[in-house]
C-alpha cells in the first residue's frame, strides 16, 4: 500500500485539488455539459469521505449529491432505472451518486430484496441505459471503492465504539460482515457485466481514505476534458448614498442570541 500521507501533505494536497474542482465547475457551468459521478463499494469503503471532500468548495447548484433512500410502494412499481433518471443532471451540472442504481446488483441481490431474475435483466439493461446517456452527451463515471474485509471490520467496529459513530451504523454494515464473501461474488458479477468500452468502472484502492480521496479526485479532474477558463472581473459596488438612514439593529427592539462565546 505504501507510505503513510502526512495529514500535512494530505490536506495540501487536498486544496490544490479542491481549487481544480471549482475550475471544472466553473468549464461545466459556461458550457453547459452535464456529468454523472457514480461512487459504489461496500459498507464503510469511505465513499461518504469522497464526496464530503469533492462538496467542501464547491457550489450545491452545480454539485448535486443523490442519496436516495429505500423505494416508496409508489416507485416499486415503476421502471427500476425510473427514479435515478429523474436525478439525471440538466446543462451546467455535475450529479453525484452516493450509491446508485447499482444497488440492484449490490444489496438488494445479496439480501434477497429483488429476485434472480430482476438482477439478471438490471445486468443486461445497464449497459445499455448507460450507452444512451452517453450518447445523450452526459460524460459518466464509475468508482468502485475497494476495501480489505480487515480494514471494513476495522471501521465497522469503530462505529460501534464510538457513539458520535452510531448514526454511521446500520443493520446492512452488520449484514455487510456476515455477508462478505457473497457481496464479493455481487461485485464480480456487476463488473464482469457492466464494465464497459462506453462506461468503464473505475477501481480505487480505499484502505488508506486520504489517499483514496486525493487519487479519486485526481483521476475525475483528469478524465473529464475540461479546461481552465480565463475568470470574469469582479466589481463591488458601493451602497447608493442617496437611500442612506440609520439601519443598525437595537437590542431593547429585537431579540438578539445571547453572546455565549
Amino acid at each position: 500500500m505504501g507510505s503513510i500521507i502526512r495529514k500535512s501533505d494530505y490536506e495540501q494536497s487536498l486544496e490544490e485539488l479542491q481549487s481544480k474542482l471549482i475550475a471544472l465547475q466553473e468549464w461545466v457551468k459556461r458550457t453547459g455539459q452535464k456529468v454523472v459521478i457514480v461512487f459504489e463499494g461496500r459498507d464503510a469503503a469511505g465513499k461518504g469521505g469522497v464526496i464530503k471532500a469533492m462538496m467542501e468548495r464547491v457550489s450545491p447548484r452545480v454539485f448535486r449529491v443523490e442519496a436516495l433512500p429505500a423505494p416508496s410502494d409508489r416507485e416499486k412499481t415503476q421502471m427500476y432505472a425510473q427514479r435515478y433518471i429523474e436525478c439525471f443532471p440538466s446543462a451546467g451540472e455535475i450529479v453525484i451518486f452516493d450509491r446508485s442504481w447499482y444497488n440492484r446488483a449490490g444489496v438488494e441481490s445479496v439480501m434477497g430484496f429483488c429476485s434472480e431474475l430482476e438482477t439478471e435483466q438490471f445486468l443486461l439493461n445497464t449497459p445499455l441505459l448507460e450507452e444512451e446517456m452517453v450518447r445523450e452527451g452526459i460524460i459518466l463515471l464509475k468508482y468502485w471503492l475497494d476495501v480489505s474485509s480487515e480494514e471494513q471490520e476495522k471501521r465497522i467496529r469503530s462505529r460501534i465504539d464510538t457513539p458520535t459513530k452510531h448514526w454511521k451504523l446500520s443493520a446492512l454494515d452488520l449484514d455487510s460482515r456476515r455477508y462478505w464473501y457473497q457481496y464479493s461474488k455481487a461485485r464480480d458479477r456487476m463488473l464482469e457485466a457492466t464494465d464497459t468500452q462506453h462506461a468503464p468502472w473505475f477501481i480505487v484502492d480505499a484502505d488508506d481514505k486520504r489517499k483514496a480521496r486525493l487519487n479519486c479526485i485526481s483521476h475525475i479532474l483528469e478524465t473529464i476534458p475540461y479546461e481552465e477558463l480565463p475568470e470574469k472581473e469582479i466589481y463591488l459596488p458601493v451602497p447608493e448614498l442617496h437611500h442612506a438612514y440609520n439601519d443598525k439593529l437595537c437590542r431593547g427592539e429585537h431579540n438578539f442570541v445571547a453572546q455565549v462565546y
